[in-house]
């Protein structure tokens, strides 16, 4: 049970009046003091901005990004790879001058891919490209050969149960949303095991291809059989359904050497910019520093670790420290299921009443366009004014959402101010989870910009006179 203070007395004290319809802010009504004191920090934001657009921290994000890739590539929770990269980190930020500079330790999944093939051996010979996807079990050594069955849908699996069992179950969704069809990839080996399934494929999870196939995490169900599970291009999801509609009998040979070891220590990295004032009091900003275990994990998500980095650097290099401390969270092992996140939450579960703010870059460090926000009806009105002073790079759109940030839910989920960078990230699920994704999905300038923004907005509010309001309609008693 956590103990906050009144929300409603909060916001009199701030003189913010809020309406709001279907949960979006249509009105707000600031003081004249509030509305005064943040835009006093314009000067402050344009110097911020000024210094990694235009001076001296110009391509600094970028430019210590690619050293980290080139240094490390991709980073899969559990290898030693992701703990060198963890020790780079840590020392660089010691380097750098940043405060409280450490590691927390977290036990951590620990899968391994091992090598995997596809070769479709009816109606003709065909190598595939495939990428197991997290936590799937492996194949015997030589392999499964078996017959497919291509479905559109879970219903449409459903529907031809009688005939799937034996057979790999190839998952040919279309694509809606990432958000509603990934479950294709966390569930399709479930549901193919389910109704006698051997192996499943799934169609990856993106509205494009260049014949990539995407990766991701699954879970198998309780009391089903662990079948091997990969993902397939959408070429060949395609290809597969065309031979099915044309009558083929179709057969693949899966060879797959993924294994699950036992679990190991990994860390959170956490570095701050100490609190002048109420240093107890926290605004935190994040990302992910693990990967999945192909391409480099440039997008998903050094770019969301390294704006996080740069906004504390960039004000250090500033002397900038606002009067509540600003703290840099690298989560470890978000990629098989938010592990870091729910293990540092575990450990400072006593110490929420005085996270203010928390935000979490992940979803790409494309151009920016603002804010996505979770923060109730009296905090909208705030970051709507405070994103006002991103106007020099055009970044002041603000979107409410009841979700913004995987690692971050656990906290905007109970009341906890939070946002997610907003981006132009419509190329996002090209490069996501795939082989693509290397250091040309980064952009120098866009990643100055976002490192502008995350260091602007954390400070601001890190600054302000009054703390920020909690969100009242999701505080538990």
């Amino acid at each position: 049970m956590l103990l906050r203070r009144s929300v409603i007395a909060l916001v009199l004290a701030l003189g913010v009046m809020c309406d709001t319809v279907d949960n979006k802010v249509e009105d707000c009504d600031l003081s004249d003091a509030l509305k005064k004191e943040i835009a006093s920090y314009a000067p402050v934001v344009q110097k911020i901005i000024n210094t990694a657009v235009n001076g001296t921290f110009k391509g600094i994000t970028y430019n210590e990004l690619a050293l980290f890739v080139d240094k490390f590539g991709n980073r899969i929770s559990g290898s030693q790879n992701l703990e060198n990269a963890i020790d780079y980190m840590i020392n660089k930020s010691v380097a750098y001058g940043l405060d409280n500079v450490h590691g927390e330790e977290v036990k951590v999944p620990h899968w391994v891919r091992g090598s995997e093939s596809a070769t479709l051996v009816e109606p003709r010979n065909k190598s595939m490209y495939i990428l197991g996807l997290g936590n799937s079990v492996g194949t015997p050594p030589e392999g499964i050969l078996a017959e497919v069955l291509v479905v559109k849908s879970f219903n449409d699996l459903k529907e031809k149960a009688a005939s799937a069992k034996g057979k790999i179950i190839v998952y040919n969704q279309d694509f809606v949303s990432y958000g509603t069809t990934v479950p294709y990839r966390s569930k399709g080996a479930t549901e193919a095991a389910k109704v006698g399934g051997v192996a499943s494929l799934i169609r990856s999870i993106t509205p494009f291809s260049l014949n990539t196939p995407h990766t991701g995490m699954q879970t198998y169900g309780e009391n089903v059989t662990q079948i091997p599970t990969a993902c397939i291009t959408i070429e060949d999801a395609h290809l597969l359904q065309r031979l099915q509609d044309e009558g083929y009998t179709i057969k693949i040979l899966l060879q797959m050497g993924a294994q699950i070891l036992p679990d190991v220590t990994s860390r959170n990295t956490v570095v701050e910019l100490t609190g002048t004032e109420q240093p107890e009091k926290v605004v935190i900003v994040s990302g992910h520093l693990d990967s999945w275990d192909v391409g480099e994990g440039a997008m998903d998500d050094g770019g969301g670790v390294f704006i996080s980095w740069g906004a504390l650097a960039l004000l250090k290099s500033l002397g900038l420290k606002a009067k509540r401390t600003i703290r840099g969270i690298f989560w470890t092992a978000e990629e098989f299921g938010y592990v870091g996140a729910y293990g540092y939450a575990k450990d400072h579960a006593n110490e929420t009443d005085n996270f203010l703010f928390v935000m979490e870059s992940d979803i790409g460090t494309f151009n920016p366009v603002g804010l996505e926000y979770a923060a109730g009806a009296a905090g909208g009105c705030i970051i709507n004014e405070i994103m006002q002073l991103l106007a020099p790079i055009n970044a002041t759109q603000t979107r409410q959402s009841p979700s913004v940030g995987s690692d971050i839910e656990i906290w905007t989920s109970d009341g906890i101010p939070g946002a997610s960078l907003d981006t132009q990230n419509d190329k996002y699920f090209w490069y996501h989870h795939t082989p693509a994704d290397t250091l040309e999905a980064e952009n120098p300038s866009a990643l100055d910009k976002n490192s502008a923004l995350w260091a602007s907005v954390a400070y601001v509010i890190a600054d302000l006179s009054v703390d920020f309001p909690r969100d009242s309609t999701k505080l538990k008693n």
